[in-house]
């Protein structure tokens, strides 16, 4: 698991959501996780649930879903359909390592939990939707490995109870996610400036669990101190799944990574020091010169004293206490006004 080497390093962990973009076949699976690795993916996620471990077998009109994407669909009926079946996991996770990502996934219930120890996870993934879940959290965190936790629609009590719970299991080794719960989040719902300030109030390593069309979102959140970046992702000619409405296609999602780390290396660090390349620039900046020969005792005036570019001469900023001043030297045109001019 390379969650915290990479963030240490200055880098930007991105997460390749697979979730229903399978469409039920293994076979698509097996190349999302092969072309998100290509795509320069640090993590392939999935979701361990069946339908009764998320909901029950009602159709009453409270288990239907208003608006969305998703709108008129019974619960039970869309977990049926968008799992990733529990039998393909292991074969997921070796395919991950096999191509060089790590392997994550979001569990919903104890029994997943279980399921997900029994294949050697090294790091758990809890969604939104689950944060107030504080009996499944414990659990979680009782297995003493690192937590990716997404906290949208949370408020600061929820989020407090929700690393309190991990903290009395001894387990402090987690990383925040601003999230939009919504599928497709819009912009004006997404609230990333909130990302330094969960930063700032809990103490943790932040990122962004995005829904949104687009890169826009991750690059923002990037620049407001997101380390971590999770993102849906779909294969460029997937079959229609669940997830797809709102998922990012793999080329595009090459993109991103490109542009999350150029972000990165974008926002430098807090200083007004000079970089190496600033430096090497300094040349050519402007300085004053002779326009015309001048001869030793002359009176400098805007006639034969010019501002110009590169800076072999004296700062521009003298020009003033250098205009009616005799001069102390000859000098030919083009020749660099000296510093013994005034007095420096």
């Amino acid at each position: 698991m390379h969650l915290f080497e990479k963030i240490n390093s200055g880098g930007i962990y991105v997460i390749a959501e697979m979730s229903a973009n399978h469409a039920g076949k293994i076979e698509n699976a097996f190349r999302i996780i092969e072309e998100a690795a290509k795509a320069g993916a640090d993590c392939v996620k999935i979701q361990t649930y069946t339908a009764d471990s998320l909901t029950i077998d009602c159709h009453d009109d409270a288990y239907t879903i208003k608006g969305g994407l998703w709108d008129g669909y019974n619960y039970y009926k869309l977990y049926q359909e968008a799992m990733t079946p529990w039998e393909w996991q292991d074969k997921l996770k070796a395919k991950c390592e096999e191509v060089g990502v790590d392997f994550l996934s979001t569990p919903f219930c104890t029994k997943g939990v279980d399921f997900l120890e029994g294949l050697g996870v090294e790091f758990y993934k809890i969604a939104s939707f689950e944060l107030v879940d504080i009996p499944l959290i414990k659990y979680i965190a009782s297995k003493g490995k690192p937590i990716v936790m997404s906290v949208g629609m949370g408020n600061e009590e929820e989020i407090s109870e929700a690393l309190e719970a991990c903290k009395n299991c001894g387990n402090e080794d987690v990383v925040l996610l601003k999230c939009c719960s919504q599928y497709p989040a819009n912009y004006e719902d997404m609230n990333i400036a909130a990302i330094p300030l969960l930063k700032e109030k809990f103490g943790k390593i932040v990122g962004l669990s995005d829904h949104s069309f687009g890169s826009l979102a991750p690059v923002v959140a990037v620049s407001m101190g997101a380390k971590v970046i999770e993102k849906h992702v779909k294969l460029d000619d997937g079959e229609e799944s669940a997830d797809s409405g709102f998922s990012m296609s793999m080329s595009e999602f090459a993109q991103m990574v490109k542009d999350v780390h150029n972000a990165a290396v974008i926002m430098g660090k807090p200083t007004l020091e000079l970089t190496e390349s600033e430096i090497k620039g300094l040349g050519g900046r402007r300085s004053l010169v002779a326009c015309k020969p001048i001869a030793k005792g002359e009176i400098f005036t805007s006639e034969n004293v010019k501002s110009v570019r590169p800076a072999i001469g004296i700062k521009p900023k003298y020009y003033e206490k250098l205009i009616g001043k005799s001069a102390k030297k000859e000098y030919a045109f083009g020749e660099p006004i000296s510093n013994i001019e005034i007095g420096d």
